[in-house]
């Protein structure tokens, strides 16, 4: 198999897995706040591992977690009919939290840029 090959369809996953989240899932623990950071897709096509970030709180991130979790099998279901391919690789959504680290990093140095300006002054 193809390493291209992997790559293609796990942007297309991220594709029509972002639409499935916004416009299909109905779970209510899954929140408006979660996107589909990255898609990870072996080269045998038969799992794929599905970065989230999910804004909110802790409880909040676990909610939407395990709706995730338990929305699984209909995700597949719509990715299988969408993508059409032989085998749709058994999913697994891990919380990525680098953009919260990252949104953290930028205020910590804000506020040293703010106190080091007051300090000049």
């Amino acid at each position: 198999m193809s390493y291209q090959r992997a790559e293609r369809i796990a942007e297309e996953i991220k594709r029509e897995l972002s639409d499935i989240l916004r416009n299909h899932v109905r779970d209510p623990r899954i929140t408006d706040m979660v996107s589909v950071i990255k898609v990870e897709v072996s080269k045998d096509l038969r799992h794929a591992k599905i970065y989230v970030s999910v804004l909110g709180d802790k409880e909040e991130k676990q909610r939407t977690m395990e709706g995730l979790d338990r929305a699984t099998g209909f995700i597949r279901k719509e990715l299988g009919q969408r993508l059409g391919l032989r085998y749709v690789p058994e999913i697994r959504f891990v919380l990525d939290e680098s953009i919260e680290y990252s949104i953290h990093i930028a205020q910590k140095i804000e506020e040293l840029k703010k106190k080091e300006q007051d300090e000049n002054q």
